[in-house]
């Protein structure tokens, strides 16, 4: 069976009767955290959230990071090691995570990370500017049969309007990655390498949090960006809903053995 049909399967059945799995989490920083995916996530697995900022030591490995791993996002670059030290590790870890077929979530910066750790480039402070609010994502045809996006692509066929804010880009993916979707501002919107997704926007984001994060970025209207997700909040709530449960059933359904394709 191969990556996409083993994975495909696991989001069509139920978690319920299933074992505890348990799912790393490494959070950079105090005011960036899972948000609405503490609530879905630990619906069907156990969270361990590891608080880098605080001192806790990233995972060696994938091998210690249990059945999935999240990668959050964060204020600094992909390549900011000497304000961040921890960034190098995050880094090995989930080309380890991906190489491995560990399930694993890589978000804004998370998914930056992603794609330097498989040999892909980030722009820092890239020409287009802040991307900022409800963003409109489109799909890429690869998009529909894609393990964790597929669910949400089923739902709403002609894109999603999801959450973001950020400056860095994603302008490379890394050799052999799966490219899922684009905005009109930024092309690499979700691409999936091996067994890691990286997501440009923020699904586990409320309109409150993106608000507090556009406080702190200069030339972003805050107010604006708040009152702008809260229009569209009962479409963003749905579709952060589904990647969360269609994550789950990923790594409800086991390591992604097939999946272990990535350079």
């Amino acid at each position: 069976m191969t990556f996409d049909q083993h994975a495909a399967a696991a989001t069509g059945s139920s978690h319920e009767s299933a074992p505890q799995r348990v799912v790393t989490v490494v959070q950079h920083a105090g005011d960036i955290p899972l948000d609405r995916f503490a609530e879905w996530l630990d619906d069907g697995v156990q969270v361990r959230i590891v608080r880098v900022d605080l001192g806790e030591a990233v995972p060696a490995s994938a091998a210690e990071v249990g059945d999935g791993l999240v990668v959050l996002g964060g204020e600094r670059s992909a390549y900011d090691d000497a304000e961040w030290p921890w960034l190098p590790a995050t880094r090995e870890l989930l080309a380890s995570a991906a190489r491995s077929g560990v399930p694993t979530l890589a978000i804004c910066l998370g998914a930056q990370l992603l794609a330097v750790a498989g040999g892909g480039r980030v722009q820092v402070a890239a020409p287009p500017g802040v991307e900022a609010g409800a963003v409109a994502v489109r799909w890429r045809p690869e998009a529909a049969s894609d393990p964790l996006l597929g669910p949400l692509v089923a739902a709403s066929p002609a894109g999603a309007v999801l959450p973001s804010l950020h400056g860095d880009s994603v302008v490379e993916l890394p050799a052999g990655a799966v490219w899922l979707a684009s905005s009109s501002m930024y092309p690499f919107q979700a691409f999936r390498w091996g067994s890691a997704w990286g997501l440009q926007f923020h699904p586990e984001a409320s309109p409150a949090t993106v608000a507090h994060w556009a406080r702190q970025t200069p030339g972003v209207d805050a107010d604006a960006v708040e009152a702008e997700l809260v229009a569209v909040d009962d479409e963003v709530l749905a579709s952060g809903r589904l990647l969360a449960e269609a994550f789950v059933a990923i790594v409800v359904a086991g390591e992604l053995a097939g999946a272990r394709t990535a350079p």
